[in-house]
């Protein structure tokens, strides 16, 4: 009597890449820290549920030090996912693991940044030769993210309070702009910000923001660019 065994499959490994925002604490911390409650304060929700890298560089915390600056994201509410520029001795097996190798989010293939963004937001069919910008055909709404960090978003819609469209180029908004825009998240200082009706709740290009506490009413409703003149966020009507 013959019996058949059946192999067992092989164990498979795969790669994955997933995009993390970098946090860079600077001396003096409490100040820093103070600036960080402001972003919070003024985008709720902007840190929320997202994967943090702490980039201690700047610092070179002692394990006391650390430990404190750990225990105040986490009263925020900031998800620290890895360690960057910490001293190996002064990272406990409780801390969140040391982080090397990050490579430029430009080399992720990430084009969406919620799984329900596509609900409202659906990208139009476009040839290889623009393979680089993402086009959104309608509205983001309010609680969408919409990610995108190989180059240029373009919204034919608006963008609602409390969306958000974060891009390794530029921004381009055909409809009113009153959630979040952030350009140039790749370290792109060229990349620009457009939109018909501006009424943002925060702008970022390359690293840089203001929120519209920070604007003003100068702008309010009109067309607008928004561009980098070295480390200053400049604001353009648009003819």
């Amino acid at each position: 009597m013959t019996i058949a065994v059946r192999p067992r499959p092989a164990l498979r490994f795969r790669g994955r890449s997933f995009l993390a925002l970098v946090l860079a604490p600077e001396v003096p911390l409490r100040d820093w820290l103070e600036d960080l409650d402001a972003v919070s304060e003024r985008s709720p929700g902007f840190f929320s549920g997202r994967p943090i890298i702490a980039d201690v560089s700047n610092l070179k915390p002692s394990k006391s030090e650390l430990k404190f600056l750990l225990a105040a994201f986490k009263m925020r509410n900031i998800r620290i996912v890895g360690l960057e520029g910490a001293a190996p001795e002064n990272v406990e097996p409780d801390m969140p693991p040391q982080i090397t190798g990050g490579k430029p989010a430009g080399e992720i293939d990430i084009h969406e940044g919620s799984e329900n963004a596509a609900a409202a937001a659906t990208p139009a069919a476009h040839s290889p030769a623009d393979d680089k910008t993402l086009m959104i055909e309608g509205s983001v709404r309010s609680g969408q993210s919409i990610l995108h960090p190989e180059g240029d978003v373009t919204v034919l819609g608006s963008v609602a309070s409390g969306a958000e469209i974060v891009a390794g180029g530029s921004i381009h908004v055909y409809g009113a702009l009153r959630g979040r825009a952030i350009a140039g998240c790749t370290g792109n200082s060229r990349a620009r910000i457009f939109c018909r009706k501006f009424e943002a709740e925060l702008i970022a290009i390359d690293g840089l923001y203001k929120t519209a506490d920070d604007l003003g009413s100068k702008f309010h409703g009109q067309p607008i660019q928004v561009n980098l003149d070295g480390d200053s966020i400049i604001l353009q009507t648009l003819d």
